[in-house]
């Protein structure tokens, strides 16, 4: 590997390369949610460059000490097989460990598993993308809402405190909430994005993610969920999506005390 391949951290002026990245991995990722990234990790977000173009990357984001997310570990198709994605992947690592991160998590694909798992991380359970077709319209930009009464709820699923997150997406597209029940949507690359959502039922949940999925109708919706919680993929069915691909969610370190029957969808598998 050549000496001038080190992984540094990712710039606002990175984003076209780092856009580039996810979008030939077929990923639906928008250049606002790599700002949103490096708005929320500054420190967290690394690319290696060759000859003056950022050709891999991995990111690490940190809700407090509690949890660490690692996500947009991708390499160029031409500049594969150089251990780069390694690279990133230790280096990220070791900030996550100086930083005392207690627990790491990821959602892996089928291809980046034995690497996570040469690393010590273990299977925690399966994740899946379900999808729903529509019609081509535009995504709102938000306003941003007053999250501190999300937060709570939001940790109690997650078992961290995800607040900034949530301000942030706040920002970036629709926010529904009701009584036990927050979802937010935003704009994709191809197709517009429900999540996350938590809700303390199935009745709330339904309430929030159908004024969520009501307007505009984009091309098409993408929804993560957990199908360990049966209340959520039954809800996505009676919405009308179907299951695309399954990933695993992957941890290091302590196990984390979380409540998955309140999520009914995570904020994207490079947030959790």
């Amino acid at each position: 590997m050549p000496d001038m391949a080190q992984p540094r951290n990712l710039e606002i002026n990175d984003l076209p390369a780092a856009l580039e990245l996810s979008t030939l991995a077929g990923w639906n990722q928008t250049a606002d949610d790599w700002r949103l990234l490096l708005e929320l990790a500054p420190s967290g977000c690394f690319g290696i460059e060759v000859d003056g173009r950022v050709v891999a990357t991995a990111t690490l984001l940190c809700y407090g000490e509690r949890l660490g997310w690692i996500g947009m570990v991708l390499t160029h198709p031409e500049f594969r097989r150089r251990g780069f994605a390694k690279q990133l992947f230790e280096h990220v690592l070791a900030l996550a460990d100086s930083s005392g991160v207690k627990t790491l998590k990821l959602d892996a694909t089928d291809q980046g598993q034995p690497l996570y798992e040469s690393y010590g991380f273990k299977n925690e359970q399966a994740i899946e993308r379900w999808f729903r077709p529509g019609s081509i319209a535009k995504q709102e930009s938000g306003t941003g809402v007053d999250v501190s009464e999300l937060a709570e709820l939001d940790s109690q699923a997650s078992g961290a405190d995800r607040s900034k997150l949530l301000q942030k997406l706040s920002c970036r597209g629709k926010c529904c909430s009701g009584s036990g029940a927050y979802a937010f949507s935003r704009a994709g690359r191809s197709f517009s994005y429900v999540g996350p959502c938590i809700a303390v039922d199935a009745d709330s949940a339904r309430q929030v993610l159908g004024t969520a999925l009501s307007e505009p109708q984009p091309a098409g919706w993408f929804w993560d969920l957990l199908p360990s919680n049966q209340n959520a993929a039954s809800l996505a069915r009676e919405m009308g999506f179907s299951r695309q691909r399954r990933l695993v969610r992957m941890f290091r370190g302590e196990e984390l005390n979380q409540n998955d029957d309140l999520t009914y969808a995570i904020a994207g598998f490079e947030l959790g």
